[in-house]
């Protein structure tokens, strides 16, 4: 199948014009698949030449870096909106999980972030550079700060260890999901029993593991 040319023009602004090729290099992700899209493609598709597209770009890392963090943040608007349907963070942190784990590995550049099967296109993208835990910061900081206002969680925790221990767990969470249901009890029997309890105050995870606090 031939590669289409569309003849859009940049905008001069340079943000829009990022924004333009990004919306051009989402299009083509989607019909070639990412690994297999080239920046020719990408400029193509924005009507513009792939020496034009690395001058916003500094190269194909940094488009998709660019993008991942766009399509991430579209997705966040969406679990901010849904966890405010729960009233406390141990619910939200399971099911905000969850719910970002199951629609994350849904979309082929927000799978990036959460997914094993890219772990070696994901490594340059998001290891050296730490976009996953800054993304999954940028997610869950005010979740944190709520539950810390609240006395629902400890005071002590690295924020930079809370974000890689829950990037973490998304990459564990996508390979059950893939294979399961996505409303299995058996995946929230496992965060509240091995992940929600690292966040509790010392006297409220006695209590749920049934041993007087001291």
């Amino acid at each position: 199948m031939a590669r289409r040319k569309t003849g859009n023009v940049l905008s001069e602004d340079v943000d829009e014009a990022r924004e333009q090729i990004m919306v051009a290099a989402e299009s083509v992700f989607q019909r070639y698949g990412v690994a297999k899209t080239t920046m020719d493609d990408i400029g193509r598709e924005a009507g513009v030449s792939r020496p034009t597209v690395y001058r916003y770009f500094g190269d194909r890392d940094s488009l998709i870096s660019a993008l991942i963090e766009r399509r991430s943040r579209i997705l966040f608007v969406k679990a901010r909106k849904f966890l405010l349907t729960y009233d406390n963070f141990a619910e939200q942190l399971v099911e905000g999980l969850i719910f970002l784990v199951d629609r994350g590995r849904k979309d082929p550049l927000v799978r990036i972030l959460v997914s094993p099967e890219h772990m070696q296109m994901a490594e340059p993208l998001v290891g050296s550079s730490g976009l996953a835990a800054r993304l999954t910061a940028e997610m869950w900081d005010p979740v944190i700060d709520q539950a810390i206002e609240k006395g629902e969680i400890r005071t002590d925790l690295d924020r930079h260890k809370i974000a890689e221990w829950l990037a973490l767990v998304q990459f564990i969470l996508v390979g059950r999901l893939d294979f399961d249901r996505p409303d299995d009890p058996e995946h929230r029997e496992m965060l509240r029993n091995f992940v929600l309890p690292g966040f509790l105050p010392s006297a409220v995870q006695a209590v749920r593991v049934g041993t007087p606090p001291r």
